[in-house]
């Protein structure tokens, strides 16, 4: 099958997608407990890397059951020009399906105890991640986008979820002016609750295998959104 062509070793789960395979792989983890609230976790633009894996364990460790749906089919890269390019070779409706579909194999997993599953995302997965939770409706019950914004044509009116956001003072790819008019659209079409905050930092500040990793900022944002998705999540 065509997928096995770019099979990656972190992929250790399959579900159902209405993608044109009917399936999409991921990556899975279940806390030590054996169960726990569901988190969907959204890759940046360079694929399902060792870095993402590292932020599904990380939720793991905190006590969710946390999936990265493998957006690529196995495809990673460090190289902006090619990320450039997969992310061009992504059409957003298959994106979409394969993100609707991991939602329902979460929400359907019996190690989760929550009726919703938070939606975490960076940079491209952070656009994702509000669109998934427009689409999505009540299945979604937190948001968190890092550093990622959708398009300004972007329809919030379905999203239901609380939202989260953390932005950097400091990124040029992502204007604080986009971030707060995105802020002010979702809470007017949605009627949500939204918190967009922001750090003295530049894009992508979490990724620690990133020049532009803050620790400091990275740190606290991990902690209000672990606190954040716990209290929506129950």
């Amino acid at each position: 099958m065509s997928h096995e062509q770019h099979a990656n070793p972190r992929q250790n789960v399959t579900f159902e997608s209405a993608s044109e395979s009917g399936h999409a792989h991921g990556y899975l983890r279940v806390p030590a407990s054996g169960s726990g609230p569901g988190v969907i976790v959204v890759q940046e633009w360079w694929g399902l890397t060792d870095h993402v894996a590292g932020v599904v364990d990380r939720f793991a460790s905190e006590g969710f059951v946390a999936l990265a749906p493998d957006l690529y089919g196995g495809r990673t890269t460090h190289d902006a020009e090619e990320a450039q390019r997969f992310l061009a070779e992504l059409p957003p409706e298959r994106a979409a399906r394969d993100l609707a579909g991991a939602v329902t194999h979460l929400l359907a997993r019996p190690e989760t105890t929550s009726a919703t599953v938070g939606a975490v995302g960076f940079c491209m997965g952070g656009a994702f991640v509000l669109t998934l939770a427009a689409q999505q409706g009540e299945r979604i019950g937190a948001a968190v986008p890092w550093y990622g914004i959708p398009g300004p044509t972007t329809d919030f009116s379905g999203l239901r979820a609380a939202v989260l956001g953390h932005f950097g003072e400091e990124d040029a790819s992502v204007p604080l002016d986009a971030v707060r008019e995105t802020e002010r659209r979702v809470r007017e079409q949605s009627g949500a609750e939204v918190d967009f905050r922001t750090y003295p930092a530049p894009h992508a500040f979490y990724n620690d295998e990133r020049p532009n990793h803050r620790p400091e900022a990275a740190e606290l944002a991990w902690s209000r959104t672990t606190a954040f998705l716990r209290e929506h999540l129950r």
